[in-house]
């Protein structure tokens, strides 16, 4: 059990390497400027990006569960690296999607195994009940290091526009040599069966057998889905609005800054508004962000956009504990996949066309359409998962 404590600090690490992403605030600027995209196909990029999640997210999840959390991490180290070192070479469409394939791929490996591993070590340690908070330091290390890359992107893009993939890569050595630290918690056994037979029920458990966590899958895929389009609207929403290209970065980092302090306030925020205010906030700040960003127009605009990440930082811890407690123990992983499969599918198929409207429409028109969009949405969606927490609660 000892041993397994030692896991905490080291996923914090983990989260930390794999979210001190150097290029990603940037990395819009460099694939209009130097590869010669167009919105829509940076959409059409990030969907394909989505696609390639979507074949292996479940699958990866599966293996972990089989082979083992820490072999997963590591598999997804060594593709994080080959994804980022074919990025210092790219110089075409083909060549980015290669890329992307890659790091998607190493995505799926860690979408959900990072978590599993994280609460089963508290599990093992009879410390199950503070999975929020652990969840949400974990997010708030990631935002950290991914402010931490931001912060000096903007020149660093300017002084040579590789750089920043440069250290993206030494980055990766160093998240590759950590994985090899973690140890293997004990899980229940796995049920006995063919592997397509297990996959099937796992995915008839999420859809269709638990209700609260059907619910709860769809409502964070919507609420991802809100905050993941800004990622890669807001850079040429900035630029329109006339924000100097030196302070993308700083831009960025705070952005990435009220993710991180909303993650680690997540539990606290639930313990003092509950359940209902807590969701209900959450999409307060989903309709109030966008309908700031659709409107607004001056150089201030993008802090409209600070709403949406703070929802996201909230969000995120609060949903998984909410899922993970219905989750048996020897499918974790791939249940958790699953709903990060749900997620890169709904991208793919919505993405493409969110980036046609912006390159035909404008960013800020985009902005507004999508505001009207979550208006509609969220209220009936809000309801279900409201309801069945009450149900829960009454049982």
């Amino acid at each position: 059990m000892t041993i397994l404590r030692r896991n905490i600090p080291l996923l914090y690490t983990f989260s930390f390497l794999q979210m001190t992403l150097f290029p990603m605030a940037v990395i819009t600027l460099f694939w209009k400027d130097h590869i010669g995209l167009s919105l829509s196909q940076i959409l059409l990029l990030q969907s394909i990006f989505a696609v390639s999640m979507v074949v292996m997210e479940y699958p990866s999840g599966y293996i972990s569960d089989r082979i083992g959390y820490r072999t997963a991490l590591t598999a997804a180290a060594f593709l994080g690296l080959a994804g980022w070192s074919y990025y210092t070479m790219a110089t075409s469409f083909r060549d980015v999607l290669i890329a992307e394939v890659l790091l998607g791929i190493s995505t799926s490996f860690i979408s959900g195994t990072d978590s599993a591993v994280l609460f089963e070590s508290l599990k093992a340690n009879g410390q199950e009940a503070a999975y929020t908070r652990c969840e949400g330091r974990s997010t708030f290390f990631g935002q950290t290091g991914e402010a931490a890359g931001a912060l000096f992107a903007g020149v660093l893009y300017a002084k040579y526009p590789l750089l920043p993939f440069f250290l993206q890569v030494a980055v990766w050595l160093l998240a590759l040599a950590l994985t090899r630290g973690l140890s293997e918690p004990r899980r229940e056994p796995r049920r006995h069966g063919s592997h397509l037979a297990e996959a099937i029920a796992s995915a008839r458990y999420v859809f269709v057998e638990n209700r609260r966590l059907r619910v709860t899958v769809m409502l964070s895929v919507v609420l991802g889905l809100s905050s993941f389009y800004p990622v890669w609207l807001i850079q040429p929403y900035m630029r329109d609005c006339g924000v100097p290209i030196a302070s993308f970065g700083p831009v960025w980092a705070g952005a990435n800054l009220i993710v991180a302090l909303f993650a680690v306030s997540s539990h606290r925020l639930r313990a003092f508004l509950g359940d209902r205010g807590m969701i209900l906030l959450v999409m307060a700040l989903v309709l109030g962000g966008y309908l700031g960003l659709g409107l607004a127009a001056g150089l201030w605009g993008f802090l409209f956009y600070y709403l949406l990440t703070a929802m996201r930082g909230m969000r995120g811890p609060f949903l998984l504990h909410v899922a993970q407690a219905e989750i048996p123990s020897a499918t974790r992983a791939g249940m958790l996949s699953l709903q990060s499969l749900c997620f890169r599918l709904m991208f793919a198929l919505t993405g493409p066309l969110v980036g046609l409207y912006a390159d035909a429409h404008g960013v800020r028109h985009t902005f507004r359409l999508l505001f009207y969009a979550y208006l509609v949405i969220l209220p009936p969606l809000i309801w279900l998962f409201l309801r069945q927490l009450g149900k829960k609660a009454e049982i």
